[in-house]
C-alpha cells in the first residue's frame, strides 16, 4: 500500500516564503512524475509544477520564477519552493505522484490530502 503526504503549509505574509513536501511511502516502488496542483475556493484545480523521473521541470505561467519543484529520490519526497508568495497563491495544494510498482512495473496516479497555504497579512 502506498501513501503520499503533503506538509509544509500554512499562514504567510505577501513576499514571504513556504517549501511543501510531498513523500510517498509503502514497499517496492519508485516514484515516477510528480505534480503539485491548487484548489482555491471556486475555482478548478490547475498544475503548478511538474517534475519528470528524470528532474525535467515545467511550471504554471503565473508561478515562473517563483516557485521551484525538486525531488530526492532516495527519500522518495518532492518539494516545492515558493517564493515572493502573494495573496493569490492561497490555495490548496495537493500533489499527485505516478507511482510504479517495482514488479510488475505498472504505474498508478496516487493523490495526497492536500496542505493549505494562505497568503495574507
Amino acid at each position: 500500500q502506498v501513501h503520499v503526504v503533503e506538509s509544509g503549509g500554512g499562514l504567510v505574509q505577501p513576499g514571504g516564503a513556504l517549501r511543501l513536501s510531498c513523500v510517498a511511502s509503502g514497499s517496492s516502488f519508485r516514484l515516477s512524475g510528480v505534480g503539485w496542483y491548487r484548489q482555491a475556493p471556486g475555482k478548478e484545480r490547475e498544475l503548478v509544477a511538474f517534475i519528470n523521473s528524470y528532474s525535467v521541470t515545467k511550471y504554471a505561467e503565473s508561478v515562473m520564477g517563483r516557485f521551484t519543484i525538486s525531488r530526492d529520490n532516495a527519500k522518495k519526497t518532492v518539494y516545492l519552493q515558493m517564493n515572493s508568495l502573494k495573496p493569490e497563491d492561497t490555495a490548496v495544494y495537493y500533489c499527485k505522484a505516478a507511482i510504479v510498482d517495482s514488479l510488475s512495473e505498472i504505474a498508478d496516479d496516487y493523490w495526497g490530502q492536500g496542505t493549505q497555504v494562505t497568503v495574507s497579512s
